[in-house]
Parts: structure tokens; C-alpha cells; sequence
């Protein structure tokens, strides 16, 4: 047993997962010269396990990525990436600061390896996170692929939410080597609405010529849909990714289905409503990917999110088309060395498979 699964299972499977975030997030921070020495270290020893990944214009040093969710306000990029990340997303970042979800709004399910959270997009907002970012770009700092994910604010109408989503790009796209448009969380009302094509439509062009113009030069776009949309509406997203030039999908955010959990009835009804992450999402993120992969072609990126675990997983996701992975979930259950980890493991594994 590692000295993180016995901490996880003594101690923080029994506090509030918020505060257990919030305190381990702080020690991976606090911790971030020692990391980026042996980060450094563990690479020589292992003849750079990571192997680099190019997409969208951008050179990755590895396909494995830190979902959204984890760094909501850009406070410990350079940190993550010590771990092993070879790209994080931050955010999801909307165009006015708002303070989320009544606590408590973040549960484990650890029978289901699963989380579920009912966060509401609590951040900084878009000009906090910018000053932050400039202030992280004006210094040395990691090479890790940055990405930003935007979403609605709460407050905002859904006649109004173009011109939310077109702020939070005008003040972000000057940072970020990628953008993402959220739509797909259950935890902000009347967002997943955003997901219809009419609607989506516009949507992204509004953020892409916005991100464009603010950074003044190309900034990738990507959009991420939730698990839950039928067949024929991930390919309706498909379709509209190809027509408009999308530079890729993120699949899939959480999902509202509680189906086939482990967890006793009394414990999955004791958390409620939100977003389940985790190990049973793992077949539905599979079909979602390979839906896509089949009707957008070889060359759109497809960022591969939910379930990835292990590096079994990881490349069974590249090998159905995936471009690049995200992990959150496997990360909280996993501890700070899983990153690291994976990468040796996946490297370890295609290399196998090579010969």
C-alpha cells in the first residue's frame, strides 16, 4: 500500500472532500521546487517516458492532460505540470467572478473509484485569472501546454451568454495555447441548452473570432460535450466541429446518470444531484470517442476525458482515435505520483506494442 492510499483511506476518505482538496492542493503547490527537481530526476531515469504528442499546432510533451476542475483559478500550473502533466487545463473560468454551490457540493464514491460534484463553476472570474496568468507569463515558469476552459456565468441569461463567453475569451486567449467552450456541466441551469447546434453555432464562432483578435494570432478552440447526449446529437456536434473548423472536442464532461453503481443506494441518494466522474463513466466516454473518431475523420483532435485510470485504459483510448487524454478523477484517487506513473506505464506499454 503507498503511503498516499493508506493517507486516502484512514484519513481523507473520512473529511470533507472540498477541504481535502483545497489542503492536498495546497501541500502539491507549497511543494513545487522539490517536485520540479525530481520531475527532472525521474525523467533521466527513465529516458523520458513521456512522448511527445503534436496537435493543433502545439507540441505536447506527453498525451496526458489534467482536466478542468482541479485548478478553477490558475494557481498551481507550474506545480501540476512538476507532476507529470504534459498539458493543464484551467478553469472553468467565467466572464464574472460568483462563488458556486451552498456547500457541501464535492462527494466521493470511492466503492465506484467515482466523484460527484455540484461545484457551479466557483471561481475568480475572467480578470482575476487573467492578471494572474500575465503575471505567470511575465516569469520562468513550466513547459506545459496551458488551456483555459470558459463557461456561463450563473447570473447571466441564456440570451446574454454569447457576450459572456466573448469577455472571458477577449481577457483569456492572450494566455492560453488552447481555449475550451464548456457547455456541458449539469451544475449551471439551462447550460446543456448551449449544446444545441443552433445554438452552439454561433456560440463558437463568436469566441473563436473574439480569442483570435484578442491574442492576435490563432488560439485553437475546442468544445466539450457532456456523456449524456444522445448518439445522434454527439454527432450533430461532430458534424459542426468539421463545417466551421473546430480544432477539436473534448469528450466527455461528467454525467447526471447514477446507473450501475456500487455505492449503496442510501449513499449515492445521501450525495444528490451533480456531475459523477470517475470509473463509471469509462464505457460511455469509450462510445463517445469512438462515435466521433468515425464521423469527424483521422485529423480532428479529440481529447479522450472519464474513466482513464490506468495506463491500460490510456492506451485504449489512443488506440480508438484519441488524440490526446485528461484525467481528474483517476488523479484525486491516484495521488501526486499517478501522473508520473501513467507516463512510464503508457510508455512502457506502447512500446510493447511496437515491438
Amino acid at each position: 500500500m503507498t503511503a498516499y492510499r493508506w493517507l486516502f483511506e484512514r484519513l481523507l476518505v473520512h473529511t470533507d472532500a472540498e477541504t481535502a482538496h483545497r489542503v492536498a492542493f495546497g501541500a502539491i503547490r507549497a511543494a513545487r521546487p522539490a517536485l520540479a527537481g525530481l520531475d527532472r530526476l525521474d525523467h533521466r531515469r527513465s529516458g523520458e517516458a513521456r512522448q511527445p504528442v503534436r496537435a493543433m499546432g502545439l507540441r505536447f510533451p506527453g498525451p496526458l492532460g489534467l482536466a478542468a476542475g482541479f485548478d478553477k483559478n490558475a494557481v498551481g500550473i507550474d506545480a501540476l505540470a512538476a507532476l507529470g502533466f504534459s498539458f493543464v487545463e484551467v478553469g472553468t473560468v467565467t466572464g464574472e467572478a460568483q462563488p458556486g454551490n451552498p456547500r457541501p457540493r464535492l462527494f466521493r464514491l470511492p466503492a465506484d473509484r467515482a466523484v460527484v460534484n455540484r461545484m457551479g463553476f466557483n471561481n475568480d472570474g475572467a480578470e482575476a485569472v487573467a492578471r494572474r496568468l500575465a503575471r505567470r507569463e511575465a516569469r520562468p515558469h513550466a513547459d506545459v501546454v496551458l488551456g483555459v476552459n470558459i463557461g456561463k456565468t450563473k447570473a447571466v441569461p441564456e440570451d446574454a451568454a454569447v457576450a459572456d463567453y466573448e469577455k472571458s475569451a477577449r481577457l483569456l486567449a492572450p494566455y492560453a495555447d488552447y481555449l475550451v467552450v464548456n457547455v456541458s456541466s449539469p451544475n449551471t441551469p439551462g447550460l446543456r441548452d448551449l449544446q444545441a447546434v443552433a445554438v452552439l453555432r454561433p456560440l463558437l464562432e463568436a469566441v473563436r473570432r473574439t480569442a483570435d483578435a484578442a491574442a492576435a494570432r490563432h488560439v485553437p478552440l475546442l468544445v466539450k460535450i457532456a456523456p449524456d447526449l444522445s448518439d445522434e446529437d454527439v454527432l450533430a456536434v461532430a458534424d459542426l466541429a468539421v463545417e466551421i473548423g473546430l480544432d477539436g472536442i473534448v469528450a466527455t464532461n461528467t454525467t447526471v446518470s447514477r446507473g450501475g453503481l456500487a455505492s449503496p443506494e442510501a449513499e449515492v441518494a445521501g450525495v444528490g444531484a451533480g456531475g459523477l466522474s470517475g470509473a463509471p463513466l469509462r464505457e460511455r466516454s469509450r462510445d463517445v470517442l469512438l462515435l466521433l473518431r468515425g464521423r469527424v475523420g483521422p485529423d480532428l483532435v479529440i481529447v479522450s476525458v472519464g474513466g482513464i485510470d490506468t495506463a491500460e485504459e490510456g492506451l485504449a483510448r489512443l488506440e480508438a482515435g484519441a488524440t490526446l487524454l485528461q484525467a481528474y478523477t483517476g488523479f484525486v484517487y491516484g495521488g501526486p505520483g499517478w501522473p508520473a506513473r501513467f507516463g512510464r506505464d503508457l510508455a512502457r506499454l506502447r512500446g510493447r506494442v511496437a515491438t
